[in-house]
Parts: C-alpha cells; sequence; structure tokens
C-alpha cells in the first residue's frame, strides 16, 4: 500500500470470483481502444490512460475499482493518477499476461463419472479431466500441467490415458508434458499430422475408466477444423466436441489454408457424426467466445438439442454452411503457425514459448 493507503493489489485468482457476484468491481482497463477491443476481461470499461485524467468522471465514485493494462505499467499509472484525486483502486498484477493463465473449474456427476472442466479464463480455453474409480483421463490439457496433476491427486486419481481432440493452434498442448510427467497413454489422430509417439485414435477407440463396468470414452473423427479432428463420447450422455461444436459457432476451417475442402468436410461431420445424436446429450467443447456467459459453478456447456434451436447455420444445406464458413473466417489467433509448428513436433519449444499463446482464442467462426 502507498499513496495514503490508495493503492493496492489484486490478482487474477482474487479477482475472478468477484466477477459474478453481486459486488463487482468497477474493470478500468487503461489500454489503447485496439487492444481492448482484440482482447479483454468481459465487462471492462476501456479509458486509455492518456484520456483518464479528461475522463475522470467515467469513474464511478465510491466504486471498487481495479485497473488493467497488459502487464501492469500503465494500470499501475492509472492507480496514481487516481490517487492523485482521492480515489482508491487496485491494480491487477500481472494485467492481462497472467489473466491468459488463470483457471478455475467445475465438477459434475456425468454417467457415473466424475467430469471436472477446467476454464482458461483468459483464453477460453476448456480442458476436461474425467475419473471413475482410481483412473481418469484429461482432454485437451494446456501448457500448465500443474492443474492437472492438482486435480487428479485431490480426487486420488492416476492420470493413465491423456487425448487432444486436434492439433491446437491457439495455444501450446501440455499433452506431451502430461505423458511425460505421468506416465500415462498419449491418443492422437494421425490425420493432423504429429510428428512423435503416439497411440493411433480411429473411430470406436474405447478408453475404459473402470475395469468391467461399461464406463468409457470412444472417440468418432469429426473431419473439418482439422483433418484429425476428433470427438469423445461419454457413453450416451456428454460429447467433448473439441473444436467442431461450440456454445456460440462452429470450428472455423480455413487454419490450414483449405477453407471450402475443410468447409465441406465440417458440414459432414456435423450432420453425419454430431447432429443425429439425442437432444439431451451435453456437449462439451474445446473453447468459448466472447459472447459466452461463463459463471462460478455452472459448465460452459449446453443439450445439443438447444445447439440445434440456437444456431440457425446447423440448420441450412451443404452450400449454404460452407459459403457462409468461408465469407466469415478472419482474424486469424496470434502466432498459430509456429503454435501448430510446436504442436505437431515439428518446431521444438523454447522456454519463451508460452507468450506465443497471449491474445484471444479465435477458432470459432464468427456468428
Amino acid at each position: 500500500m502507498h499513496n495514503g493507503g490508495l493503492i493496492s493489489r489484486i490478482s487474477t485468482y482474487e479477482l475472478l470470483p468477484l466477477l459474478d457476484g453481486s459486488d463487482r468491481p468497477f474493470l478500468l482497463d487503461v489500454r489503447e481502444e485496439d487492444e481492448v477491443a482484440d482482447w479483454a476481461i468481459p465487462g471492462v470499461v476501456n479509458i486509455p490512460l492518456g484520456a483518464l485524467d479528461a475522463r475522470l468522471d467515467e469513474v464511478p465514485e465510491g466504486a471498487r475499482v481495479v485497473t488493467i493494462c497488459a502487464m501492469g505499467a500503465r494500470a499501475q499509472q492509472g492507480a496514481e493518477l487516481l490517487a492523485r484525486h482521492g480515489r482508491a483502486s487496485e491494480v491487477l498484477d500481472g494485467g492481462m499476461n497472467a489473466w491468459a493463465s488463470t483457471y478455475d473449474e467445475v465438477e459434475g456427476q456425468i454417467a457415473g463419472a466424475t467430469v471436472i472442466q477446467l476454464r482458461r479464463r483468459g483464453k477460453g480455453c476448456l480442458s476436461y479431466v474425467i475419473g471413475a474409480g482410481v483412473e481418469c483421463v484429461v482432454i485437451d490439457p494446456s501448457l500448465e500441467i500443474d492443474q492437472y496433476l492438482r486435480v487428479a491427486d485431490a480426487h486420488h486419481w492416476t492420470i493413465t490415458n491423456v487425448l487432444d481432440t486436434h492439433l491446437h493452434a491457439d495455444h501450446i498442448s501440455g499433452a506431451r508434458d502430461l505423458v511425460a510427467k505421468t506416465g500415462a497413454t498419449l491418443w492422437l489422430n494421425p490425420a493432423d499430422g504429429f510428428r512423435f509417439d503416439f497411440r493411433v485414435l480411429r473411430d470406436g477407440v474405447s478408453i475404459e475408466l473402470v475395469p468391467g463396468v461399461q464406463l468409457d470414452v470412444a472417440s468418432v473423427s469429426v473431419p473439418g477444423h482439422t483433418e484429425g479432428s476428433t470427438m469423445f463420447q461419454l457413453d450416451s450422455r456428454a460429447i467433448f466436441t473439441g473444436d467442431t461444436l461450440f456454445l456460440e459457432s462452429v470450428g472455423r476451417p480455413d487454419l490450414a489454408d483449405e477453407a471450402e475442402v475443410f468447409a465441406r468436410h465440417l458440414y459432414k461431420s456435423l450432420h453425419e457424426r454430431v447432429l443425429p445424436l439425442a437432444d439431451d446429450i451435453m456437449v462439451f467443447p474445446a473453447h468459448y467466445g466472447a459472447s459466452v456467459d461463463v459463471h462460478s459453478g455452472e459448465f460452459v456447456a449446453a443439450p445439443l438439442g438447444e445447439l440445434r434451436k440456437k444456431l440457425a447455420v446447423l440448420a441450412v444445406g451443404e452450400d449454404e454452411f460452407v459459403a457462409w464458413a468461408v465469407a466469415r473466417v478472419k482474424d486469424r489467433p496470434p502466432n498459430y503457425r509456429e503454435i501448430v509448428l510446436i504442436n505437431s513436433g515439428r518446431h521444438a519449444r523454447s522456454d519463451a514459448a508460452s507468450d506465443l499463446e497471449i491474445g484471444p482464442n479465435r477458432c470459432a467462426i464468427a456468428s
């Protein structure tokens, strides 16, 4: 504390539970407008640092104010300006860089298994730990593998299998690191061209969680976002769709520079593999965008029947779908080409590779 106690600091993990509550703070993002338009914590008010003095009346007096920038320096300057006017505020430690690696989790019971959804809030990345008995599988782990080790340890599970739904382009996969740490089996679809050892995923491969009990995770090939995209079905109750189907849209088909071809594959995957499933099966995607409301204690998930009604593009014919998909793809994920090369095993990962992930995921077609 300094400046007469008017400035303090708050971590992203301290901020996170406040975002849903009635005492939600006033989030003052002092970055430039283009930075905030590209990537921001939902609900921020943007007043660039250079304009803050002239626009001070836009910051409500008496509110709990958190100042935000990319890494913390501008937020500190904003807090100091507020302090000179007698206003208290808290500086978000590490800014958006720290927000990019901030997680929370939701736990629930599905088909006799415990499903834990880990939400990387700043990236909109979703990953899963599914456990029963003494074993668990991990789907789409991010680079911070301690998150998954912690969850497994808390539930007295051994991580026996690790799966990626596809070759990720927005963030670096933690799958190989998690396998190296635990000795688990790594499962991938070879159609995505990985250059390291793994067990081959193909249609119908089942990973049994409890021996002798019909509780398994079965793989279903759904090319389109990538050629190796695979979703996993937990009995008849849940599907983990990767980047094939989101709550707000579908996966973009253009990242391999074959947008029309991949869009046709995506259409067929949706209509032949996903949409024939029952309305009450729950869809658990690998990402969510800014339009999706995220609340503590609630899965980012929805029944397939709800998405069937909500997403008009699921009801159009193939040519219309392809034209829509090709026309609307833009703003690819930051550094996606290098991330793909690292995740496929073509490039080694440097110590600073996590810096490549900073920014939004941009994996869905803009709806």
